[in-house]
């Protein structure tokens, strides 16, 4: 279903078609997410730039007289209605994406606000499954909108995002950080979100680009947080920076020794760490370690370069992160450096770089309006010579977070 074809109409037609008329059947909406700097800085206590898009997902709901919960997919309609209990909320490999929809539950209840009657939920997302734009924390999102809503549960966007998060690392497994749940559950119209992640501090920045559009680069190649090497990088830096704080308990030197009670690598200036870095004693860490530290520093000097009205800045920043998540983080992979790399030849392109985790998934560029075409035309063409299938491209708008359609 296309996104510009969605209509209440249209939801509650098919909602009644799967599960039948009657009751209060409600529709909401939640946002996908794009990050234009800071890619895995998050769980390292950095800073991150992401924006919540017009693209996302649908949901109309509504309360059982049991405690069974009923979910289908307008994206999987060969899954049909997959079944499951408010009684027992685990985590089954077969119950396929429904996982994250239990795992909200799941996590909700830890927080107290457990639903006390089951549901029946009809999801249709337009955001590209394993695209990296935030399928998952959207539907994450999107359910603990619901059961706000419905159950008159009391919590804010940042209280549903971290349930979104704890449902991710608990119960599906994959140690994300905060930035997806966060930037969704948070959107703003033409705003991206300013966020330290070892803090919580935020701030909107509206970004205004006059002639400039954003233009998502879909790989088209899947792949799933939980089997990539996310984790493994997650664990890396952690190491690196175990390290690092061993070695400076350890220091003498004033820059060492200021580095000492250091939380995370996103609390390190380039000065800091460079200081440090022989303390860590795999090389691969230190490139881990040093795209964390330097990855941050280039997401704060980017928002300053926005504020500032200097684009040309803050594209050169967006290809240095690219060069760094291909060379120091390794998460890039020959799909997305071939589009990106092709995006940077392209007159009219300001900057461009991976977004998401990585390892497929999609890339962001900033271009100017009418270079867009050219843009779509010449990256597909050499994408498609060099992968051997095509990718798809999505000229995207910066919408609101969560809520209620009717």
């Amino acid at each position: 279903m296309e996104q510009d074809t969605i209509t209440i109409e249209e939801l509650r037609r098919q909602f009644a078609e799967v599960f039948g008329d009657g009751g209060d059947a409600r529709v909401y909406f939640a946002p996908g997410r794009v990050n234009l700097i800071g890619e895995h800085t998050d769980y390292n206590g950095g800073h991150v730039f992401p924006c919540a898009l017009t693209i996302g997902t649908y949901a109309v709901a509504r309360k059982r007289d049991d405690r069974k919960l009923r979910m289908y997919s307008v994206n999987f309609p060969q899954n049909g209605v997959i079944e499951s209990s408010l009684d027992g909320l685990s985590y089954r490999a077969e119950d396929g994406w429904t996982n994250y929809v239990k795992g909200v539950l799941w996590a909700a209840a830890e927080q107290g606000y457990a639903a006390d009657r089951g549901l029946d939920i009809m999801y249709c997302g337009t955001i590209p499954n394993s695209s990296g734009l935030s399928s998952s924390a959207s539907i994450e999102v999107l359910t603990g909108e619901i059961l706000r809503d419905m159950f008159g549960f009391d919590y804010d966007g940042i209280t549903n995002a971290l349930i979104g998060q704890r449902a991710e690392n608990a119960f599906i497994g994959v140690n994300c950080g905060i930035m997806d749940q966060f930037a969704i559950a948070m959107g703003k119209k033409d705003h991206a979100i300013f966020l330290d992640t070892a803090t919580l501090a935020y701030e909107y920045a509206p970004i205004a680009m006059d002639g400039v559009r954003i233009v998502i680069m879909n790989t088209n190649h899947k792949r799933g947080l939980g089997e990539s090497k996310y984790n493994e990088r997650r664990a890396e830096c952690e190491e690196a920076l175990a390290e690092l704080q061993a070695a400076a308990a350890k220091a003498t030197d004033a820059v060492a020794a200021q580095a000492a009670a250091i939380p995370s690598l996103g609390s390190l200036t380039e000065a800091e760490f460079e200081a440090m870095a022989g303390a860590i004693a795999s090389p691969v860490r230190y490139r881990r370690a040093r795209h964390a530290v330097y990855e941050n520093r280039r997401t704060i000097r980017a928002v300053e370069a926005l504020k500032n009205g200097d684009l040309a800045e803050f594209g050169q920043l967006m290809n240095a992160s690219h060069v760094s998540l291909r060379d120091d983080y390794e998460v890039t992979g020959r799909e997305l450096d071939t589009l990106v790399e092709a995006a940077w030849k392209v007159p009219g392109v300001i900057g461009a770089r991976m977004t998401g985790a990585g390892f497929g998934g999609c890339a962001v560029c900033l271009v100017k309006e009418e270079n867009v075409e050219q843009l779509i035309r010449e990256v597909g063409e050499t994408y498609g010579q060099t992968i051997g299938y095509p990718a798809t491209f999505y000229v995207v708008e910066i919408g609101d977070g969560p809520g209620r359609l009717d």
